[in-house]
């Protein structure tokens, strides 16, 4: 069961979606080293972006136990758990959690459609 409220994660999908659609974002799959902080390199070079901006304030808002549930959703929607394995994710999700949920979500170039597939494999859809 979610508690974190699926409108929300539908508006972070489709803020995702338009911050991957600008040209200028190119987040790679894989960083070029592993000391590499690519993510974070790579959205510094959009701190002044709206969208980006509006993204972040909506997972700050959101409790630490909500936080995790987006991070759950998204490995659910990857692949990398089955819904029976829910409480499993939540626990995963809670140890790796930090003050930088949002960016690393956003640095997922796929994120819309693993946190579609999460939804959907909870039983909800956006409109």
């Amino acid at each position: 069961m979610l508690d974190v409220n699926p409108d929300t994660v539908c508006r972070l999908i489709d803020l995702a979606r338009e911050f991957h659609a600008q040209e200028q974002v190119v987040i790679p799959e894989e960083p070029g080293s592993p000391s590499d902080d690519w993510a974070g390199n790579i959205l510094a070079a959009h701190a002044d972006d709206a969208t980006l901006d509006e993204f972040r304030a909506i997972v700050a808002d959101l409790e630490p136990d909500q936080q995790q549930q987006v991070v759950g959703l998204l490995w659910l929607g990857r692949g990398d758990f089955t819904l029976e394995e829910w409480d499993d994710v939540l626990e995963q999700a809670a140890d790796a959690w930090n003050e930088r949920t949002a960016d690393y979500l956003i640095s997922h170039p796929l994120l819309p459609d693993y946190l579609t597939e999460g939804l959907d494999m909870h039983g909800y859809r956006c409109d």
